[in-house]
């Protein structure tokens, strides 16, 4: 599952439901993982793409591109010192999903159906070179239809990173976190570790956030896995040791997902591991965007 970076939030009406997509064939035979068609997309996004994306301004060298997308009620901050820890070789952008950071008053979504569309035309104009994806807890399921996408347009990634989640096909060991009561909703997600002290102390603080937070595990509860087709590209999961949201055996299981090669591994920590862009974390994310890129 996931927790949160605190971000206000406003309540807003349930947004506008976009057709659940259908399996999409590829336009073209499917190029080398993460290897643009033909026709690319331009080099230069417009500025309305730019509303998915944070950290450093695109237009970098790099010769591969590294999209992380955040845990529930995550943002750009939760990926933050990886460009740097990550350059010359790739440049990480941060997907920032409405409702959080600069898109606080922007409806957020509640399906996977809605987002995947919109989400994906965002960042077409930033595929114009090797690409990876990072994804984790909820924004692994949304790494993997975003993968999925790409693939059925011909341009699949190079590789898919997937971390403190399930393989997308089995069922969560929980109940949804949902519904719950603001009060028991709260000490859910606080047991996670995601979030920090200072604001859990504050719990009329931390309510500012509940609409936000409620909608992404909306999405991330009430996911399944959308129509579509199977990945082509290597997958490497991951997850803390001591994660109670997925354990070897619910990693191992990606391997169904694809007809790449599959690799797990486990690092020291929670559900949370990564807070901090832990050296060995980021170490294994190079070498293997260096391997998948053949760079």
């Amino acid at each position: 599952m996931t927790t949160y970076s605190p971000t206000q939030a406003v309540t807003h009406p349930a947004p506008t439901a976009h057709p659940a997509p259908t399996a999409h064939p590829p336009a073209a035979p499917v190029p080398p993982a993460g290897r643009p068609p033909t026709a690319t997309p331009p080099a230069t996004a417009p500025a309305s793409a730019n509303r998915w994306l944070g950290g450093v301004p695109p237009g970098t060298d790099a010769p591969v591109r590294l999209f992380c997308f955040p845990h529930a009620g995550g943002g750009s901050s939760a990926f933050r010192g990886w460009h740097q820890a990550l350059a010359p070789l790739a440049e990480a952008r941060p997907v920032v999903l409405p409702g959080r950071e600069r898109r606080l008053r922007e409806v957020p979504y509640v399906a996977m159906e809605q987002l995947v569309e919109p989400l994906y035309e965002g960042l077409l104009p930033f595929l114009d070179r090797p690409f990876a994806f990072f994804g984790h807890s909820m924004g692994a399921a949304v790494a993997y239809e975003i993968a999925r996408r790409c693939t059925a347009e011909g341009r699949p990634p190079v590789r898919l990173l997937v971390s403190g989640r399930r393989a997308p096909h089995l069922p969560s060991r929980r109940s949804s976190y949902a519904e719950l009561p603001d009060e028991a909703f709260l000490e859910k997600v606080g047991g996670l570790n995601g979030t920090p002290a200072d604001v859990m102390e504050q719990p009329e603080l931390f309510r500012l956030f509940l609409p936000c937070l409620r909608a992404d595990f909306e999405l991330n509860d009430t996911y399944r896995p959308l129509p579509g087709l199977r990945l082509a590209c290597p997958v490497t999961a991951l997850a803390g040791s001591e994660d109670p949201e997925a354990n070897r055996t619910e990693l191992s299981a990606w391997s169904q997902v694809t007809s790449g090669p599959t690799e797990v591994h486990t690092l020291p920590g929670d559900h949370f591991y990564l807070k901090d862009a832990p050296r060995a974390l980021l170490d294994l994310v190079r070498s293997r965007i260096e391997q998948s890129a053949a760079i």
